[in-house]
């Protein structure tokens, strides 16, 4: 029996392709003798025995709304408990946009993604500040939606992305930046993972955006570390 415990819960807007997201996530988890719960209902949130007997607590829910009901075992879970949260693209950071607890327990909320979906960057490694969930990893190319964050300034950055991309208008261009897209954090007593890329379930499939996943869900989880 395995010692660890996730619980993976998926929904929102379809077309981020949550529950192949999901999936994907629970054979990542599996791999690394995690028991995984998958759920498509966020009244799994709302199970506070269930929440709390997690080692890790993955949402894959863009968009839509949460109840403090739901929320409040997660939060609980995090701060207080020390079960890590992890997450990847709108899924976690572009979740219950009103709900403003759920971005400062996060990190970060999308606001835009110029050029949409197709657009060709690159994801930087940040060498200067050295990470297990980095480590060895080279900068790489990703054709897909190019996340720009409202970020919380506390988190700590393993990647960014250069903006504004050339041949990419907008009104941000004259505001160039190194925008975080891979990053850790804490809340309360809790670990958090976050990473920007994963529009759909085969930008994650790739060899590095999936070892940044693996590595950031171990880091992240409680009592297991990396």
């Amino acid at each position: 029996m395995a010692d660890r415990k996730a619980l993976i819960v998926w929904g929102g807007w379809d077309g981020h392709e949550p529950d192949k997201v999901a999936d994907l996530f629970a054979e990542i988890l599996r791999a690394e003798n995690f028991e995984v719960e998958v759920s498509n209902s966020l009244d799994s949130f709302a199970d506070e025995e269930k929440v709390l007997s997690q080692n890790l607590l993955v949402p894959v829910y863009t968009m839509s709304t949460i109840t403090n009901e739901q929320f409040a075992p997660v939060q609980k879970a995090v701060a207080e408990l020390g079960i890590g949260i992890a997450g990847c693209h709108g899924g976690m950071c572009d979740a219950f946009r009103n709900h403003t607890e759920w971005q400062f327990m996060t990190g970060s909320q999308w606001v835009a993604h110029p050029g949409n979906d197709g657009v060709t960057y690159t994801v930087n490694i940040n060498t200067a500040n050295p990470h297990p969930i980095t480590d060895g990893l080279s900068d790489f190319e990703v054709v897909s939606e190019q996340y720009y964050l409202h970020v919380d300034p506390g988190v700590n950055v393993l990647a960014t992305t250069q903006f504004p991309l050339a041949g990419v208008g907008g009104p941000h261009v004259d505001n160039p930046c190194a925008m975080p897209q891979v990053y850790t954090k804490r809340y309360g007593a809790g670990r958090v993972f976050y990473n920007a890329l994963g529009h759909h379930r085969d930008v994650l499939e790739a060899e590095v955006p999936r070892e940044l996943m693996r590595r950031g869900f171990l880091w992240a989880a409680k009592g297991v570390g990396l």
